[in-house]
């Protein structure tokens, strides 16, 4: 194979921008491009960035010129929503880059390799149309497990959030083809399907949303006359029988034969309807975890960065949640520093996370991000104190997700492996890693799995992308240790 045909890819970002990576190394094999894991071998680097917040913006960039310099004869191409965000200021500020390619259609990362290749550079921009999707050929999850994209953009407006400016207005996919690629990936051998989005409780609610090719959607209802969270409204305006599209896109899976996992990761709080708990509990294969960004405690700041709800009501979603789903995980995230963020404000919020008790948060500080209302907001907080509150948010939540980490042992879970580990010394004993169901894929902890090396049946039960019966019997900060019994 000739080096100009190989690339390398550097992925950043969240699960949609993976998705989007994925999308690029497709294209590329179909092309006739061989993906290699040595960036020395590649005769194009591909750095798919992240756009989001300050640090990751600048972890992105610190790739591409570190890049630059250990790799000078190959071609460098900035992808992804950093790109997306920039590509107007790249163009003129950013020489060590070949090329400059936004995220709004994946498929014409071809024509700008070749462009690249040919000594031209190119800054291409797509227009944010449709939902980046189609056949992926090699996944970056570890095997077994797969992100399946349902919506682009978000038309939340969140006044601290660059991603309407990223990734544009709310588009949702028709039903039938997440139904279609759920399958294939099923049939390729995939066990866990993870539903992704900015927000998979507004599915089917952009403005030219069909999802169901009825004619039928959700954005008046969801945008236009949402004046509080919706499973509160729904129930005072009595509208409890009204399903939400993403309700029936769950009962649409549903009757997809076989035995995996789905999971549900991001759902805006405002948006959360309870009768997707309901639909999920009919099906134990829809796991009982909930990613709810709540942002703050502090019903001012909740208010200020343009939510419908308050501290109270997220608290009766949560319990909701839980009346359902006893033992149902819920991750959150948490936003501190954000304008105008008191100390009371930050008590609260610590007081909130002590109430909830989520299984895990991200906590992260507040960054000023152009051209979003928040930007011009005043009363700024310093970030060494927005930083000092993400740690103390931490701490509080390593404590309350050890102590629900303890309250799992003894017990018996099934595991999907992710990793053999070699073995470190002649006991006979083997190691693997894998993940509950209360385990995201990433973002959460793991589950370390011990078991007979002389037992060949179990090793050879053992693989990744296998499922496993593992019963805990000790847990730790963020990960549980167990042992194999059973497939």
């Amino acid at each position: 194979m000739q080096k100009n045909k190989t690339f390398f890819l550097d992925q950043h970002g969240c699960a949609k921008n993976q998705v989007d990576g994925e999308l690029i190394i497709s294209r590329l094999i179909e092309e006739g491009y061989v993906r290699t894991d040595e960036p020395s071998e590649a005769s194009v680097i591909i750095i798919n960035s992240c756009g989001f917040i300050e640090s990751a913006k600048k972890e992105s960039l610190d790739s591409l010129l570190n890049a630059r310099t250990a790799y000078p004869d190959a071609k460098i191409i900035l992808a992804g929503c950093l790109a997306e965000r920039y590509a107007d200021v790249f163009k003129e500020q950013l020489p060590e880059a070949d090329a400059v390619f936004g995220n709004g259609d994946i498929s014409r990362i071809t024509d700008v390799v070749g462009e690249t290749l040919k000594g031209n550079r190119t800054v291409v921009k797509p227009e944010q149309e449709g939902v980046s999707c189609g056949d992926r050929k090699q996944l970056l999850n570890f095997k077994g497990s797969a992100f399946v994209k349902i919506t682009e953009g978000c038309d939340n407006r969140c006044t601290f959030c660059a991603i309407p400016i990223i990734r544009g207005s709310l588009r949702s996919r028709k039903a039938d083809d997440i139904i279609a690629e759920i399958k294939k990936l099923l049939s390729e051998g995939v066990f866990e399907i993870n539903l992704i989005g900015q927000d998979l409780a507004a599915y089917g609610c952009g403005k030219n949303d069909d999802v169901f090719s009825d004619g039928r959607n959700g954005w008046d209802y969801m945008y236009t006359k949402l004046r509080s969270p919706l499973f509160e409204q729904k129930e005072k305006d009595g509208l409890e029988e009204k399903k939400s599209f993403l309700c029936e896109l769950i009962e649409k899976i549903s009757l997809i034969k076989g035995n995996f996992w789905v999971r549900l990761l991001y759902i805006h709080p405002d948006h959360f309807d309870t009768d997707i708990l309901h639909a999920m509990k009919k099906d134990p294969r829809f796991l009982p975890y909930f990613d709810i960004p709540f942002q703050s405690g502090s019903s001012p700041v909740i208010k200020a960065m343009n939510r419908k709800g308050s501290a109270a009501s997220y608290k009766r979603l949560v319990s909701k949640i839980r009346e359902v789903f006893p033992e149902s995980s819920i991750r959150t995230t948490f936003l501190t520093g954000f304008p105008g963020e008191t100390e009371e404000d930050a008590l609260a919020t610590e007081k909130f996370l002590s109430a909830i008790k989520s299984d895990w948060s991200g906590c992260f500080s507040y960054s000023r991000e152009e051209d979003t209302p928040a930007a011009k907001f005043k009363e700024r907080v310093p970030k060494r104190t927005a930083q000092k509150r993400a740690d103390e948010l931490t701490e509080l939540q390593c404590k309350i997700t050890a102590s629900l980490l303890a309250g799992r042992t003894g017990k018996v879970y099934d595991v999907l492996v992710e990793e053999v580990l070699p073995p470190s010394d002649d006991s006979g004993e083997g190691l693997a890693i894998g993940r509950a169901w209360f385990c995201a894929p990433e973002v959460d902890g793991s589950v370390v799995i011990r078991y007979d090396c002389d037992d060949k049946k179990v090793v050879a039960s053992i693989v990744p992308g296998k499922v496993v019966k593992v019963k805990v019997l000790s847990s730790g900060a963020v990960d549980v240790d167990g042992e194999y019994c059973g497939s």
